[in-house]
C-alpha cells in the first residue's frame, strides 16, 4: 500500500502551501542522492518528490484528498523522480527552493579574488662535506613573475579589463530548466572569461594577457649544517607569482647528498675504514687519518685485532638544528696479512714463532700470523 503523502512530508492534512514547501526543502536536502549515500535514500527522495508534486498543486491536492492515490495516478511520471546527475550536483539544483545555496538565485554575483601562486620544487645535489657543514649555495630557478608592463592586469598599458558581458562579472553562467515542481539551475564557469568575471580586449604585448611572465632567477640559499638525503628547505615567496594580487607560492628545495669515496654516514656519525699492516697492529702505532675536519692523528693500540672500531669523538656530523652537538667518527681497522714475504722476513718470523713456542705447521708462516690475531 502506498504511503500517505502528508505522512511522507511530515505535515498535517490542513498544512498551507508554505508549510508544504518548507517541508519539501528540508527533506530534499537531507535525502538527495548527491548528498545522502545511505542505502534506501534514493527511494525516499523519489517519494518526497512525488508527494510534493501532488500536494503543491491545489487541484491535484483536492483530488488526492477525495480519492487518494487513485485520483492522481496520472499526475506525473511513474517514478516521480528527476535525474539530476547532469545538472552539476546538489548545489546547483532547485533554484526556486534552494536560493540560499550555491547556484541559487539568491547568490550574489562574485568575482574571483586574489589567487595564491603555485609552489615549486627544486632538487639540489650536495657534496658529502657540504651536507655535513652546510653553507651558502647559489641556485637558478625559473618561475612565473608578475608582468611589470601591465602590473599583472593582462591589459595593454592605458587600458583595463572590462566586466564580462556574458556573465555580468559573476564568472558563472546559469541554465534554467522548468519542471512541474520548480526550476532547476545548472551553474558552470563562464566560457567567455574562464570564471574571472573580466575580459581583456587589448592584451599586454609583454605577457600576452596572462599577467605573468616566465623568468629565470638566481638565488642564494643557506644550507644548514647536518642536512641529509631528503631534507626539505622552504624558500618563502619564491614560487610562481599569484594572480590578481594574490601572494606568491613558495620554493621547496629537496637535498640529495652525493656518495663519498672515503666516508659514509650513519645518523650523525661518520664511518670509514683504515688499513694497517700486521706489524702496526701487533706493535701499535700513531697514524694520520682523514676526517671531514682534515687530517687527524689516531693512536693504534698494540695488539689491535682486525675489525676493531676506534672512535674519534666530535668529528662526526653536526646535529641538525644544534650544530654545537656533533656525532663521532668511527674507524674500522682492517689488518693486512701479507701473502708474500722476503726470505729474510720469513727467517725473522720463524724465530719469533720459535720464541712463542708456536708450531708453524701446514699453514706456514701465514697461518702463524693469522694465529697472532686470533689469540
Amino acid at each position: 500500500m502506498a504511503r500517505d503523502y502528508y505522512e511522507i512530508l511530515g505535515i498535517s492534512r490542513n498544512a498551507d502551501p508554505d508549510e508544504i514547501k518548507r517541508a519539501y526543502r528540508r527533506l530534499a536536502r537531507k535525502y538527495h542522492p548527491d548528498v545522502n549515500k545511505e542505502e534506501g535514500a534514493e527511494e525516499i527522495f523519489k517519494e518526497i518528490n512525488r508527494a510534493y508534486e501532488v500536494l503543491s498543486e491545489p487541484e491535484t491536492r483536492t483530488r488526492y484528498d477525495r480519492f487518494g492515490e487513485a485520483g492522481v495516478g496520472g499526475a506525473a511520471g511513474a517514478a516521480g523522480f528527476q535525474d539530476f546527475s547532469d545538472m552539476g550536483g546538489f548545489a546547483d539544483i532547485f533554484e526556486s527552493f534552494f536560493s540560499g545555496f550555491s547556484g541559487g538565485v539568491g547568490q550574489t554575483s562574485r568575482r574571483r579574488g586574489p589567487v595564491r601562486g603555485d609552489d615549486l620544487r627544486l632538487d639540489l645535489k650536495l657534496a658529502f662535506k657540504e651536507a655535513v657543514f652546510g653553507g651558502e649555495k647559489e641556485i637558478k630557478i625559473s618561475h612565473l613573475e608578475t608582468c611589470s608592463t601591465c602590473s599583472g592586469s593582462g591589459a595593454k598599458p592605458g587600458t583595463r579589463p572590462r566586466t564580462c558581458p556574458t556573465c555580468s562579472g559573476s564568472g558563472q553562467v546559469r541554465r534554467a530548466t522548468r519542471t512541474p515542481f520548480g526550476s532547476f539551475t545548472q551553474v558552470s564557469t563562464c566560457p567567455s572569461c574562464s570564471g574571472t568575471g573580466e575580459v581583456i580586449e587589448d592584451r599586454c604585448d609583454t605577457c600576452g594577457g596572462s599577467g605573468q611572465k616566465q623568468e629565470s632567477k638566481k638565488l642564494k640559499i643557506t644550507v644548514p649544517a647536518g642536512v641529509d638525503n631528503g631534507t626539505r628547505l622552504r624558500v618563502s615567496a619564491e614560487g610562481d607569482a599569484g594572480q590578481r594580487g594574490g601572494p606568491s607560492g613558495d620554493l621547496y628545495v629537496y637535498l640529495f647528498v652525493k656518495e663519498d669515496a672515503v666516508f659514509q654516514r650513519d645518523g650523525i656519525n661518520i664511518l670509514s675504514k683504515l688499513k694497517i699492516s700486521f706489524l702496526q697492529a701487533i706493535l701499535g702505532s700513531r697514524l694520520e687519518v682523514k676526517t671531514v675536519d682534515g687530517p687527524v692523528e689516531l693512536q693504534i693500540p698494540p695488539g689491535t685485532q682486525p675489525n676493531t672500531v676506534l672512535t674519534l669523538e666530535n668529528h662526526g656530523v653536526p646535529r641538525l638544528g644544534n650544530p654545537v652537538s656533533r656525532g663521532d667518527h668511527l674507524i674500522t681497522v682492517l689488518v693486512e696479512i701479507p701473502t708474500r714475504i722476503k726470505p729474510e722476513e720469513r727467517e725473522l718470523l720463524e724465530k719469533l714463532a720459535e720464541i712463542r713456542g708456536d708450531r708453524v705447521g701446514k699453514g706456514g708462516i701465514e697461518g702463524f700470523l693469522g694465529g697472532l690475531f686470533r689469540g
